[in-house]
């Protein structure tokens, strides 16, 4: 695929583009309602200038996980003179600086005084993932129970308030120093997360006496955090979950001969590997010795496995079902193509899809709006309506609690994510969320022929004798100077006549004939082997040949002519025949609604007819590539979503063009991996319905999050006016609807 196509939409208008935001998700520790999976862009240009002598250093952050540390870290380093970029991996906690400093020490203390600590790494070396920190269990059972024992004291009245007051303290301290923490950070740089929220509702109710609502607020929202951040995990870690189906180990040939398991990070390029029954691959490779049927499910999402033997490629991760395999490595661990398709789809997290950005935007209004609608409930009702003070700043804690924007803003990215894990499950690569929402939205594609449509290689589908006299001898003779030619269609007839033994047939004087055939001499016999054109040219052609010639022409096949110098002794008909996946995808794609255009640069006989084998509603021939982008702009002139399958070679411009343009991936191509859209691994086009069919679950399931949030946030603020919500209820409100939207998300990573 051309390089040129390494454009990515804006916005869902139609064609517009810009360059990928890399960006990745983060880990499953801290704040969970930080969820904005990267809603942040991942690489941040402080400065515009840059100095010969900047360098990048890295720093593992382990309190860096999630966008909410990301603007403190980036604020304060914005400050700091000589800090040109910076580059944030939220999924292994890694914040990558640019910089012109003589030392990284101004940039560690910059990022302790936000409560954080930064150990440097060194540059070149793989980042692993950051390790799990397991919790101590007792301190939040203490809270718990501190917290209930704190409620049935002060429910009973067996003992003063003050002893009520320290239970309640022990519960708020062992629970929720953590939320007190961060929010304090927050506050202190004028960000109102959660936990600023969290901070400012518990510590209101200290405040007016309301000890046990404290702590039992506390507690119930570390709890209620705790299990969003479990749940998250699943959709974090689907794609990262793929690595650990490649074995540690592979057995290499050695030196002496000798075979052995090395671990499969030092193995080098060009080893031999073998790989017995029932193992997995340790590296991507080409088959040098064995045949055997591969798993690659992994990879392109196939149900079936592959039949595999000399020359074949291989994947990392895949299973060897059937026989013993011995292959070269073609690609080093950190380079194979399961694990660029992991790093590419880590990437695409970052991609934020429309509706994505529209939360986020809301999010940043909203949750300034609710925190000046609390401060207007606690103070306005008691200065002009003479009301109780105490009554109305309780129901502004309540308020703040349950119209924390939490759940909005954790509807889009766990869905978007699980999306796209779904997507690369069935051997589909999706480039970003923005895709993988707009997908729905297609009711026009268009595709091109050769390699899409078909095989993309032409096979003989014809012969016919023209002179008798000649029958025994016309294939072989054929193939002989078929063989000396690297055009396709020569090749084919070369292929089809192996049995003949055209290798014994020698030829000279061979010559070749620009857009027309060939000549050559065979046993002292001049020969031509052309299409009708050179027929023409030699003035042999005949009515009765036209007839036959326009005849298969009509069928899209393309048609060549061994001729010697009374006239033509042999017709071969040569044609790219269409993928049996292609019917199905055309038919399914019609079940869903949408229409079908193929475009290709073929005449317009051969577009008919293959439309016609295939079911397309519509076939344009003789294009060039600047002809199939003005087809693309008519559709879009016509009102259409317009989506282009195809190579990514003189489709290049209709593909950049297109609202999303798939590219035929060969499992695994370097540059389709790098550069599409939407990558289909094993090039069968029945995953595209695929896709557009997840893209509509996805959008469906966006839409149900968005409106459970906030059908559920406004029936509990009408409660909470009333006076009849406590702080307990706001926070099982707020974060029980977290839960639902996380839970409904992840139903889009079921088979």
């Amino acid at each position: 695929m051309s390089d040129s196509l390494h454009t990515h939409k804006a916005d869902d208008a139609p064609g517009n583009k810009l360059k990928p935001v890399t960006a990745h998700s983060h880990g499953s520790h801290g704040d969970a309602c930080c969820s904005s999976i990267a809603a942040a862009p991942a690489l941040i240009k402080l400065s515009e200038a840059s100095s010969a002598d900047a360098r990048l250093s890295s720093f593992r952050i382990e309190a860096m996980d999630c966008p909410t540390e990301q603007t403190l870290i980036q604020n304060t380093l914005g400050k700091l003179t000589g800090v040109q970029q910076l580059e944030f991996n939220l999924i292994n906690r890694v914040l990558g600086v640019t910089h012109n400093l003589t030392s990284t020490a101004p940039i560690i203390d910059a990022i302790q005084s936000l409560g954080m600590h930064a150990e440097p790494l060194e540059q070149g070396v793989e980042t692993p993932l950051p390790t799990p920190v397991k919790k101590p269990w007792w301190p939040l059972a203490l809270s718990g129970v501190a917290a209930l024992v704190a409620e049935v004291i002060h429910f009973t009245a067996v003992a003063p308030n003050w002893v009520v007051a320290v239970i309640a303290l022990v519960s708020i301290l062992s629970g929720g120093l953590g939320t007190y923490k961060k929010g304090w950070i927050a506050l202190k740089n004028l960000n109102l997360n959660i936990n600023a929220l969290m901070s400012i509702a518990v510590t209101g109710a200290i405040l007016i006496g309301q000890w046990p609502e404290a702590a039992m607020v506390m507690f119930l929202f570390t709890v209620a955090e705790l299990i969003e951040a479990k749940s998250l995990d699943r959709a974090r870690h689907a794609i990262s979950g793929l690595m650990q189906m490649t074995p540690e180990q592979a057995t290499v040939l050695q030196a002496d001969g000798s075979w052995v398991a090395q671990d499969v990070k030092t193995i080098d390029l060009g080893a031999r590997v073998r790989v017995r029954p029932g193992e997995r691959i340790g590296l991507d490779g080409e088959v040098l010795a064995g045949n055997s049927t591969i798993d690659q499910a992994p990879i392109t999402g196939e149900s079936l496995p592959v039949e595999k033997t000399v020359g074949d490629k291989v994947f990392a991760g895949t299973i060897n079902q059937a026989g013993s395999l011995e292959y070269t490595v073609t690609a080093a661990a950190n380079n194979s193509t399961l694990a660029r398709i992991i790093h590419a789809v880590e990437q695409a997290q970052g991609a934020r899809a429309p509706t994505q950005r529209f939360v986020d935007s809301f999010s940043r209004i909203y949750t300034p709006a609710v925190f000046i609608l609390a401060l207007a409930v606690a103070v306005l009702p008691p200065l002009f309506m003479n009301v109780l003070w105490f009554d109305w700043i309780y129901r502004a804690l309540v308020l703040l609690v349950v119209a924390c924007p939490c759940a909005l803003v954790i509807s889009t990215p766990v869905t978007i994510v699980s999306g796209l894990a779904a997507a690369a499950r069935k051997g589909i690569l999706v480039k970003g969320g923005l895709y993988l929402e707009g997908g729905h939205k297609l009711d026009y594609l268009a595709l091109d022929k050769t390699g899409t449509l078909t095989h993309g290689k032409p096979v003989q589908t014809d012969y016919l004798s023209l002179d008798p006299t000649a029958d025994a001898s016309a294939p072989a003779i054929a193939a002989a100077l078929a063989g000396r030619s690297d055009h396709p269609v020569s090749r084919a007839i070369a292929s089809a006549a192996v049995d003949k033994q055209p290798a014994s047939l020698t030829v000279d004087n061979f010559e070749a004939l620009g857009g027309r055939g060939v000549r050559g001499v065979i046993n002292g016999q001049l020969y031509h082997l052309g299409n009708h054109r050179l027929v023409e040219d030699l003035g042999l052609c005949s009515p009765a040949l036209e007839e036959k010639l326009f005849a298969l022409e009509k069928q899209g096949k393309s048609v060549v002519l061994l001729l010697d110098r009374s006239g033509p002794l042999a017709l071969f008909a040569v044609a790219d025949t269409v993928k049996d996946s292609s019917r199905e995808a055309i038919r399914q794609l019609h079940e869903l609604g949408i229409k079908t255009l193929m475009l290709t640069g073929d005449n317009v006989h051969t577009a008919e007819a293959i439309a016609a084998q295939v079911g397309i509603d519509q076939a344009k021939g003789d294009l060039l590539p600047t002809d199939k982008l003005q087809a693309i702009e008519a559709l879009y002139v016509q009102g259409h979503r317009v989506g282009m399958v195809g190579d990514g070679i003189n489709d290049a411009p209709a593909l950049a063009r297109s609202e999303i343009g798939f590219a035929m991936a060969a499992a695994g191509t370097d540059t389709a991996i790098e550069t599409a859209d939407v990558a289909l691994m094993d090039d069968d086009l029945r995953k595209i319905p695929a896709f557009i069919r997840l893209s509509r679950q996805t959008s469906s399931v966006l839409k149900q999050n968005i409106a459970l949030a906030l059908v559920i946030k406004a029936i509990f603020l009408g409660v909470t006016f009333a006076g009849l919500a406590t702080m307990w209820m706001a926070v099982f409100a707020d974060m029980g609807v977290s839960l639902l939207v996380v839970f409904n998300g992840l139903r889009l990573l079921r088979k």
